[in-house]
């Protein structure tokens, strides 16, 4: 019925002008009959307008049927004026009408992104807003929607004119033909034209959906060093050697598992492609350090293909070296070459290994069908920006970020990309001959900042993109400075993929969404996500505590679990610490991030029995030594902890917990006798009388303990005193001097690694001090007095 009705009202509003003058002028129809049948047409619209599915209100069918109903008010009012007047004029104003309705349709969209051609194309092709060329078709649809707004301007003035010339011939053929005759031109004219401009649209070719011809023989895929080296890999290249990868991989016919790991991009995109082809699963990882790599193996019977020989300096056995696979394998034929087995997206195995909150390395599944949604809204949006540079990339390809810019949107756009990556700041001095994409992470941002100090690279309007860490301010602020543009900041993980985006110079620290991402507050306070790149319909909830702004966007407050990034490398403490426990010399552990001048970890141990024997007598240095070597057989150098603390106890609170922070402060700048900074727990001013309250860690490293009860260490009360003269200096302004003691008394032993409380009152006028050390959680009070003090 629906479609009956839409058919009906063409079919009236095409033969409009000529039922009317079929009926004025040829069968002299009265007039006041003639009225009363444009009424019955408009009550006709009406019923179309309002009839539909009975499941459907009676607001989504006006909706729907928007300009069905104002057609239908048309036909009333001017059946009904002619009814009453007699007079065929108003009849006649139904073309001028429809002429500025479609006017404001058309019109009011050039000024409401996005435009009405822009909306009708993009229904023809779902996949259009996400494209290449979305902003390239949409600024075509805006000149063709402006044209159309002229027509609907002169083709309603002609109408008016035909009205008020009174020859009902003239205005029959004009709006019942002419009219007609000149909008098809229009529509032909327009077709061909858009044809033609088409053709000349980028395409991009995802991985996917790549053959021999996808591009010429002679395209540039990747460079060596810096462009205009001439050091180039082409299409014809790239089909040879993924031809000759596909070949040796064709030997493990009963092998499923691939580990691929390649710093050299181009062996990397055409291995990663020939595993694809050979619908082999790909096993991607940064970490291939010989114990790492022995876990993944663990899972089952794997190959591993890279392009390293040695990791931490030793050999690395029973992997594939694929720079000699590729240079001793012999030259492909022709037909071989141009033989490019199809991808199924949807089917591809892709395990991403990266830190889990559970401790252990974890497997991330991924699949191409949820990269290339995520390229697609990238290049729907920068594609301009990416079609007009060569890339360069300081990031690793292992991981999501790197996999998605590095790689494989350059193969799809075709864009040129740099064999290595940047590895030194001073090589960003080379690229001076043409404009680059910098795909970089905050990390080398800083570390570029530093070394240049301000001074400004000769680069052609560079544009970077950066992700895997927090971009603070001052490192926004600099690389403006240094490079000249501020830094796209992309945000997501590996399970999610990208999330949103945000320019520090035009967004400040608030994150945009992706257009396609559906995200809200969880009841942990987690942002969570639904989007393309998520598989799970019911979304994903990210580690990250959120505020969400009125307009959608939002401002990140932080991790809620336990992965930290360590110079934009993702690590989780949790496996740091499971680590150290299954070394057998570790009773207990605590991992906690630190930053001063930079990120690190810290560690504080509590030795078993077996490590106490094991590290009896041996100096300090030498015991990290030994667990940072064994560390290392795990995880990279840079987020290995840099700083270690052997206590007897881990600081704990009444329900068992570790005391984070409290440990946190072992590391901390130590100003008294090894005794780390306090937290202040309180403080309150009332005139010249001030009283705070101080929690302290006393470490058992502490030189307090030096030469005091060897056998039985204790907090000597010499020692408790001086750190109550010290903080009173602090907080008070006193003189570390005690010229007059009035009382002191000491009512338990303060044993080492205790955490304690200095409860501090300083009554002004007095010049007194009184003083209070207890452990309220275990019940006990250490120490008390007072004492006469001197103020600076």
């Amino acid at each position: 019925m629906k479609i009956f009705s839409r058919i009906l009202f063409v079919i009236l509003s095409i033969l409009y002008p000529a039922v009317v003058f079929s009926c004025l002028v040829i069968f002299k129809v009265p007039t006041k009959v003639f009225s009363l049948f444009i009424v019955f047409i408009g009550l006709l619209y009406v019923l179309m307008a309002t009839g539909g599915k009975a499941n459907s209100t009676m607001q989504e069918r006006l909706k729907s049927n928007l300009r069905l109903l104002i057609s239908a008010g048309l036909m009333l009012t001017a059946g009904i004026i002619c009814l009453a007047t007699g007079q065929t004029l108003f009849i006649k104003f139904y073309p001028v009408a429809m002429n500025l309705i479609f006017l404001f349709t058309f019109g009011s969209t050039l000024f409401a992104s996005p435009n009405i051609c822009f909306r009708f194309a993009c229904l023809s092709d779902k996949k259009l807003s996400t494209s290449l060329i979305a902003r390239r078709v949409e600024k075509y649809c805006f000149k063709v929607t402006l044209i159309w707004c002229i027509f609907f301007i002169l083709n309603g003035a002609a109408a008016v004119y035909t009205v008020l010339c009174q020859n009902d011939k003239i205005w029959s053929v004009y709006n019942g033909g002419i009219a007609y005759i000149l909008m098809g031109i229009l529509f032909a004219v327009e077709f061909i034209v858009r044809k033609v401009v088409n053709s000349k649209m980028p395409k991009s070719v995802p991985l996917s959906q790549f053959n021999a011809k996808s591009h010429d023989a002679k395209m540039i895929m990747c460079y060596d060093r810096k462009w205009s080296d001439k050091n180039y890999k082409t299409w014809q290249d790239f089909l040879t050697d993924s031809a000759k990868m596909r070949a040796f991989i064709k030997k493990y016919d009963n092998i499923q598992k691939f580990i691929l790991h390649c710093e050299d991009y181009w062996y990397f995109i055409c291995t990663f492609a020939a595993l694809l082809q050979s619908k082999k699963e790909i096993l991607l990882t940064a970490n291939i350090s010989p114990n790492f790599i022995a876990e993944i193996r663990s899972s089952g019977e794997t190959v591993f293909l890279t392009d390293q020989q040695e990791v931490e300096g030793k050999k690395i056995e029973n992997a594939e070296f694929i720079p000699d696979l590729i240079q001793n394998s012999p030259e492909p034929g022709h037909e071989e070459i141009m033989t490019t087995p199809k991808i199924d997206a949807d089917s591809t195995r892709i395990m991403m290994y990266t830190s889990g909150t559970t401790g252990h390395p974890k497997a991330v599944p991924q699949r191409l069908t949820e990269f290339e949604a995520d390229n697609a809204f990238v290049m729907s949006q920068w594609g301009d920006e990416f079609l007009s540079r060569k890339l360069v990339a300081t990031v690793s390809q292992h991981h999501i970020y790197g996999l998605l810019f590095t790689m494989m949107l350059p193969f799809a756009l075709g864009v040129p990309f740099r064999r290595r990556r940047i590895e030194f700041p001073e090589e960003f001095e080379l690229f001076d001959d043409e404009q680059y994409m910098i795909i970089a992470v905050p990390a080398f941002l800083k570390r570029t900042n530093a070394e240049r100090d301000g001074k400004k690279l000769n680069l052609k309007n560079p544009w970077i993109f950066t992700s895997g860490g927090v971009l603070t301010p001052e490192v926004a602020k600099g690389t403006v400075e240094v490079f000249g543009f501020c830094p796209l900041e992309v945000y997501g993980s590996t399970e999610t993929s990208g999330i949103a985006y945000r320019q520090q110079t035009k967004d400040g620290q608030i994150w945009t969404p992706f257009a396609n991402a559906k995200i809200w507050k969880n009841d942990a306070g987690c942002l969570t996500i639904i989007s393309p790149y998520i598989k799970d319909p019911a979304g994903f909830a990210t580690g990250d505590l959120v505020d969400i702004q009125d307009d959608g966007r939002f401002i990140l407050k932080g991790r809620a679990d336990s992965i930290v990034k360590i110079e934009e490398k993702r690590i989780s403490v949790t496996e740091v610490e499971n680590r150290l426990l299954q070394s057998g010399l570790v009773l207990d552990c605590c991992v906690v991030p630190m930053s001063d001048r930079r990120q690190y970890l810290a560690a504080a141990v509590v030795l078993n029995d077996e490590g106490k024997n094991k590290f009896k007598d041996t100096e300090k240095y030498l015991i990290n030594r030994y667990f940072h070597d064994y560390l290392l057989q795990f995880f990279e150098n840079v987020v290995l902890p840099k700083k270690w603390r052997f206590l007897d106890v881990l600081p704990m609170d009444v329900q068992g917990k570790k005391k984070k922070p409290v440990i946190q402060k072992l590391f901390a700048p130590q100003n008294i006798h090894g005794i780390p900074a306090e937290t202040v727990l309180l403080r309150r001013e009332n005139g010249s009388n001030i009283e705070v309250e101080l929690e302290v860690l006393i470490p058992g490293t502490s030189d307090y303990f030096d030469g005091h009860f060897p056998d039985f260490k204790l907090l000597p009360a010499v020692a408790q005193i001086d750190l109550v003269a010290h903080f009173a200096e602090r907080y008070f302004g006193t003189k570390v001097s005690i010229p007059d003691i009035k009382r002191f008394k000491f009512s338990d032993k303060l044993l080492p690694d205790s955490t304690v409380v200095f409860k501090l009152k300083f009554e002004g006028e007095k010049s007194r001090i009184s003083f209070e050390i207890t452990d309220f959680a275990a019940g006990k009070t250490y120490a008390s007095g007072s004492y006469t003090a001197e103020k600076e």
